[in-house]
């Protein structure tokens, strides 16, 4: 008798294939009936904790305030969306997109410049929705009505930075906002409406215990958020941690190490939380460590594997928080 497969046999709902939790990829095909690319783009933002405004320097594992796969800023929205998504089509037949501000800190700036730069991106040919990375901190009450009136036009998630609820790890990594701070921001998105929040937390922090990053992901959970996604902390060239992992102050997670704590936050996430990605890609020719992290699929398949072992899947603790 055929035995039977990991898909056939996953008791994960929201779920078509053997992943046991509820893929970004899943939730857009069940969404829009078909495969839709994300397309990353610069709005030639820079960020508070780079400006003075709050700190210098940035974030100690920053080295470009991320957005390193996008176009050059210096081109015009319309431009920079045609090129990468010429790229994209080299890989995927994609018709479907949603436009991505990721570099920098994407609410940074006067509410009007913003809404004139978002409406052009919704407008874009394919455009189904619009993402925007940002700070909780850079949330103010007219950018989140002003989001929300975006919101009413097209499907919108703005992604907040939260990388740990541990304030004094935030002190140590040079944050500049605390857990209360985030909080505010995220209250002003839930109170405006229309918009879907996606929760960015970075696992390897600095001084961060297994418990931290745990309790850090509890927080998360207990605010429904729809989208959560989770991060390696890596160690690039040319940052505060570099120098750092340098002269021996900081040693990476191991590869096991992630996956276990991946897999365990992932039982404390409500089952209909999307989670954005479990693990990223780092510059290849900026990262200094760790090496194993160059194997992004090798961590994903062994994530699958631990959660069949363990016949563990999203959401199937939350109950108990």
């Amino acid at each position: 008798m055929k035995r039977p497969t990991q898909r056939e046999t996953n008791p994960f709902p929201y779920s078509d294939s053997n992943k046991r939790y509820r893929t970004y990829d899943y939730f857009l095909r069940d969404k829009f009936g078909c495969k839709v690319a994300k397309i990353p783009l610069a709005g030639d933002f820079t960020c508070p904790n780079l400006d003075g405004k709050k700190g210098t320097g940035g974030c100690i594992y920053c080295a470009s305030g991320s957005g390193k796969f996008n176009a050059p800023a210096c081109l015009p929205i319309k431009e920079q969306y045609d090129v990468m998504l010429t790229g994209m089509r080299k890989k995927w037949n994609v018709t479907k997109t949603i436009p991505y501000f990721q570099a920098h800190t994407n609410t940074y700036a006067p509410t009007e410049k913003l809404k004139a730069l978002f409406e052009e991106a919704i407008s874009l040919e394919g455009a189904v929705g619009l993402a925007v990375a940002t700070r909780a901190d850079c949330i103010s009450k007219s950018c989140a009505r002003m989001l929300s009136e975006i919101g009413k036009k097209t499907f919108l998630t703005v992604e907040l930075g939260l990388q740990t609820a541990n304030d004094k790890t935030a002190e140590l990594i040079n944050r500049c906002h605390s857990y209360a701070d985030f909080l505010r921001g995220y209250s002003l998105l839930r109170n405006a409406g229309n918009i879907n929040v996606c929760i960015h937390l970075i696992f390897g922090l600095p001084g961060e215990t297994r418990e931290d990053m745990i309790n850090t992901v509890k927080e998360v959970a207990r605010l429904k958020p729809e989208q959560v996604k989770f991060h390696l902390l890596y160690v690039l060239k040319d940052t505060a941690l570099g120098d750092m992992y340098q002269r021996g102050e900081y040693e990476p997670m191991t590869r096991e190490e992630y996956i276990s704590v991946i897999a365990e936050a992932l039982e404390y996430l409500p089952k209909e939380t999307v989670i954005g990605r479990v693990t990223g890609d780092a510059p290849a020719a900026d990262l200094l460590a760790p090496e194993w992290s160059r194997k992004k699929l090798t961590v994903i398949d062994e994530l699958d594997k631990l959660l069949f072992e363990t016949q563990k899947y999203q959401g199937i603790g939350f109950d108990e928080l």
